[in-house]
């Protein structure tokens, strides 16, 4: 095992303590804890996207956290150059940076790198998420197809969200993902983080038992009400994480679509199902600790 450097990360699937498990280190440490989570960056969103309170917090300093407005897109790359000088401004006082959060993508876009052009194109997205639900994951997956046969190997058909990004890609840089990533893999490495990783595993059983414990709570806290302040407050623009799991959920029973009841069946059962594949994401990567 190598010899823990000067910035920690604290990873695992929703739901597995990440947050405490910071903090307590943290104290111990002399850390300042930076948000590794693609939704708790946004403001407004507390409860559904379970940002640590001011008490769970214990006195740490706690960066990217509900900073920004849920109207507003960050991309990997975006999040990483946050992220990158939070943690040199942290050690610029002696301090040790503690990365914690579930956000695969970004752990991975601040160990390996991300290409430079790494952008959101909302236009050119919106654009591909309507010819997607026109004609169905076929007609975008042939595109993919014939304009990057390799990379199209690793993405399914119903895989909405990756086949539009990997659209989105070409058709805002111009190259194809194959190429924007090879060229991520032989560009230097200095705007990454050597990370010693902590990984929280826990048993299926167990962990299903704390999403669905979490689900109620959370609900229980005014998940509800968030959402329906967020309607009216954001009324007038798009709000792209309302589209995370539990939100849309939220939303649809609103609209009297469904009952209490199912809401929060529904949402447990789609945040074990998101656990799984964090999982599956989290097995590939370099892990320096596994705690059980």
């Amino acid at each position: 095992m190598k010899p823990i450097n000067n910035s920690l990360a604290i990873i695992g699937p929703t739901a597995s303590g990440k947050s405490s498990v910071a903090v307590e280190i943290a104290k111990r440490i002399k850390g300042e804890i930076i948000g590794l989570d693609s939704r708790q960056i946004y403001k407004d969103m507390a409860i559904g996207t379970a940002q640590p309170s001011i008490k769970e917090q214990r006195g740490v300093f706690h960066h990217l956290i509900g900073i920004k407005p849920p109207s507003e897109t960050i991309s990997a790359g975006a999040y990483s150059k946050l992220v990158l000088d939070v943690a040199k401004d942290i050690k610029s006082r002696n301090h040790i940076p503690v990365l914690c959060g579930g956000s695969g993508l970004y752990y991975r876009a601040l160990t390996q790198g991300i290409f430079d052009e790494s952008k959101t194109d909302l236009k050119i997205r919106k654009e591909l998420e309507n010819e997607y639900d026109r004609h169905g994951s076929e007609a975008l997956m042939s595109k993919l197809i014939s304009i990057d046969p390799d990379y199209a190997k690793n993405v399914h058909p119903n895989n909405k969200k990756r086949l539009i990004r990997a659209l989105e890609i070409y058709q805002s840089t111009g190259k194809t993902p194959t190429q924007n990533y090879n060229k991520q893999s032989n560009s230097s490495k200095n705007n990454t983080l050597d990370l010693f990783t902590i990984y929280l595993e826990w048993e299926k059983s167990e962990l299903n038992n704390r999403i669905k414990t979490r689900t109620k709570e959370m609900l229980k806290a005014g998940w509800i009400d968030e959402v329906k302040k967020l309607l009216k407050d954001y009324s007038d623009a798009i709000i792209p994480p309302l589209d995370s799991i539990g939100y849309r959920e939220i939303v649809s029973y609103i609209d009297d679509n469904t009952t209490l009841r199912s809401l929060e069946k529904t949402i447990a059962i789609k945040t074990r199902q998101f656990s799984v594949r964090q999982i599956k994401w989290f097995n590939k990567e370099s892990i320096d600790l596994t705690i059980k």
